[in-house]
């Protein structure tokens, strides 16, 4: 229904709303998050950030700043605002936030005990000093702050308020929140252990943050609104309790002018849909705006407008926040606003997009490939390039990757034909959204299959297995492969190059014989050395159907990868709770007729499990002999133009991959011949001729 029509129950969503000395045009807040940009790829930032403002958000941010290089957390790729000379890029950001009428946002960071300085090499400062406190375990310890150091801090974030108001923010986010932000190390007992006018009674460790905001206000004189992030709930027996929080609210309920509330670790705030459901995170701030008149802001992966609707209404929140679903769907709001809920692409919560960060790579969606790639190679997520010479394309295999290409294309003016062996189009993301706790992969399939229904340009073509003579007679112009992958039962992978001495007596599964309907019996040994999500999920589903399950790793934990994705902690802490015995540096060597031989991957050291069957978590082989036999042939003779292998068929990886492989496809046809070129653009630092520094520099 759009916006002018009478009775919009989506319209509470687009009333202005004020933010200090700022009015925001709706109630949709882009809240702080990462993309594994940062300082490096300021362009690629500033035009996904543009793509945000476009897509119709009231309230945009930046990601982390980091305000002084005696706080910085490399190896993570943050912005940074240590001098003048870093205004004019993030200035550029302000104004494409600022490009349809949002509030550009900067949020500010001190990380403290968080900071290792590994590329400054300054020694790190905390609250209270001790062993650094981050991800990768630093061999650093921070030194405490006496007041002198305190005096300094607070210049450092002076500094950092005149810049972030001479680039043109409109507001700035004070960052205490995920245990990453100094303001929450003063806050909290666990990592403020002082005894003078900065720590013991809640009102001393607030001290430090009163005195920031009111520097932020004087240094500003009020013109720039501020936003306070604290964590909701900070666990442990000294934390920043949900009890202390609230206190805390109620004693400085006018201190910000808009509170940013987000649950303790970021592991905690930000966790999966396989474990954190939309909204997960209402109880803990369910009231809280009862104990201000300030508005308050939330997240909780709300993609969702009846539940963002609910939430205004219920008196819960004010702002409706949102990271992930804002990079899974730039133009939420607008779609929202205009009444095309069907065209909403929702958030999957696979948290691909936060292993950008971790990985410092540079961060990627699931659901929208055009994301950190606007400015790289000008995609865009709604608005796509208009066909070139040709007019048809066959596609053949309708899994992530083959929709996706068939969806683009069919956008950009193409033909499409778009055919798969299977009753139902959807391949892979199909077949693990029926697994404990992936429902929410079955989005994948379910969006691009709702966008292409619609469109007379294209065609599908469901329990169609294609042989190279049909691809061939079909008449296509172009032909793109999308067969998918399998996986192997013979234990290669990352550890065993080769297959190892199996006894035919023992069963032996795959994950396709799980997803198939094929379940072992009894005691199951899984081997596990592809290391993210699918081995410990079927793990849960062999303890499900009564299975006594040893899981087996080449790792030091499970799931390994899935650090990436903030979720490793949660899969290694639930598999111990479901009783699954963990046999951790461990991998097969040989498969009996009634048990596996292990050998520890440190040592070589043997030992031996009994077992009724085994599931081999490894290596996936690419499911291309189609394209082979094709190729084989006359194909050009036939009048195709081209012959393409794409997604896993050409390279089994996560479904991200696969979705990336389509628009790639779709948005590089009928372009012409790059050669040695590159396909994306990139920033290269130029060389200063500056004089060398001098120690008093």
């Amino acid at each position: 229904m759009p916006k002018d029509m009478p009775g919009n129950r989506y319209d509470i969503l687009f009333q202005p709303m004020r933010i200090g000395p700022k009015t925001a045009k709706n109630r949709f807040y882009q809240v702080p998050h990462c993309n594994g940009g940062g300082y490096r790829d300021p362009s690629a930032v500033v035009e996904m950030r543009r793509t945000k403002a476009e897509g119709g958000w009231g309230v945009i941010f930046t990601e982390q700043t980091e305000i002084h290089p005696t706080s910085e957390i490399t190896p993570f790729i943050e912005q940074h605002l240590w001098d003048d000379r870093d205004i004019p890029a993030l200035a550029r950001m302000a104004e494409a936030m600022k490009s349809h009428g949002a509030l550009a946002g900067i949020q500010l960071a001190y990380s403290g005990i968080n900071g290792p300085n590994l590329y400054s090499r300054e020694v790190p400062l905390a609250v209270s000093g001790g062993p650094i406190l981050t991800f990768t375990s630093d061999p650093v310890q921070a030194r405490t702050m006496d007041r002198e150091d305190i005096r300094d801090l607070r210049r450092w974030f002076r500094n950092a308020f005149r810049r972030s108001q001479q680039a043109g923010f409109d507001l700035i986010c004070l960052y205490g929140a995920h245990g990453f932000g100094i303001l929450q190390h003063f806050l909290s007992r666990a990592t403020n252990q002082r005894s003078d006018e900065y720590g013991g009674s809640l009102e001393n460790r607030a001290r430090f943050l009163r005195e920031i905001v009111e520097d932020a206000r004087e240094q500003t004189r009020g013109e720039v609104a501020l936003s306070l992030r604290l964590s909701l709930h900070e666990g442990g027996a000294f934390g920043f309790s949900n009890a202390e929080l609230r206190d805390f609210i109620e004693m400085h309920g006018d201190l910000p002018d808009i509170w940013d509330l987000a649950n303790g670790t970021w592991e905690a705030c930000s966790g999966t849909s396989r474990f954190k459901p939309e909204g997960a995170q209402e109880e803990l701030v369910a009231g809280i705006k009862a104990l201000t008149p300030k508005p308050v802001v939330g997240v909780g992966r709300f993609t969702s407008p009846d539940a963002m609707v609910r939430q205004i209404r219920a008196g819960i929140l004010d702002f409706i926040g949102a990271a992930r679903p804002s990079i899974a769907d730039p133009f939420l709001p607008k779609k929202i606003e205009e009444g095309r809920i069907e065209d909403i692409r929702e958030c999957i919560g696979c948290n691909i997009c936060v292993s950008g960060d971790m990985t410092q790579g540079i961060s990627r969606c699931t659901q929208n490939t055009a994301f950190m790639e606007e400015w790289r190679k000008g995609w865009h997520p709604e608005r796509m390039h208009p066909k070139g010479a040709s007019d048809s394309v066959l596609i053949v295999g309708a899994g992530p990757a083959g929709l996706e290409a068939a969806h683009i294309l069919a956008k950009r003016g193409y033909a499409v034909t778009l055919a798969d062996a299977a009753d139902k189009m959807g391949g892979r993301v199909l077949r693990e959204a029926a697994l404990p706790g992936l429902s929410a992969w079955k989005r994948v399939a379910d969006y691009r299959l709702g966008q292409l229904a619609p469109l007379p340009n294209a065609q599908l073509f469901p329990a169609s297995r294609m042989t190279p003579e049909d691809i061939l007679g079909f008449g296509a112009d172009h032909v793109c492969i999308a067969t998918g992958s399998h996986w192997r039962r013979d234990a290669v992978a990352r550890l065993h190059l080769h297959p190892i001495p199996t006894d035919a007596a023992m069963p032996v599964f795959t994950p396709d014989d799980l997803m198939a309907g094929l379940v072992p019996q009894g005691r199951v040994t899984l081997y596990d050395d592809d290391h993210f999500y699918i081995g410990s999920v079927l793990a849960e589903l062999l303890v499900a159907r009564g299975c006594e399950v040893d899981y087996v790793t080449p790792a030091v934990k499970v799931a390994e990868w899935a650090d990436n994705t903030l979720e490793q902690a949660t899969i290694q802490r639930r598999l111990m709770e479901l009783g699954v015995t963990l046999h951790l540096s461990k991998a097969p060597e040989a498969v009996g007729a009634d048990g596996v031989t292990l050998g520890c991957t440190w040592t070589g050291r043997q030992s031996r499990i009994a077992a009724d069957a085994v599931l081999m978590v490894t290596a996936r082989r690419p499911d291309d002999a189609l394209y082979h036999a094709t190729r084989a042939l006359d194909w050009q003779g036939a009048g195709i133009k081209s012959l393409k292998l794409i997604g896993d068929a050409a390279a089994p990886a996560p479904i991200a991959w696969a979705t990336y492989a389509g628009r790639r496809y779709a948005e590089e046809l009928d372009q012409p011949d790059r050669g040695d070129a590159l396909s994306f653009r990139r920033e290269i630092a130029g060389l200063l001729d500056l004089p060398a520094l001098t120690p008093r520099d």
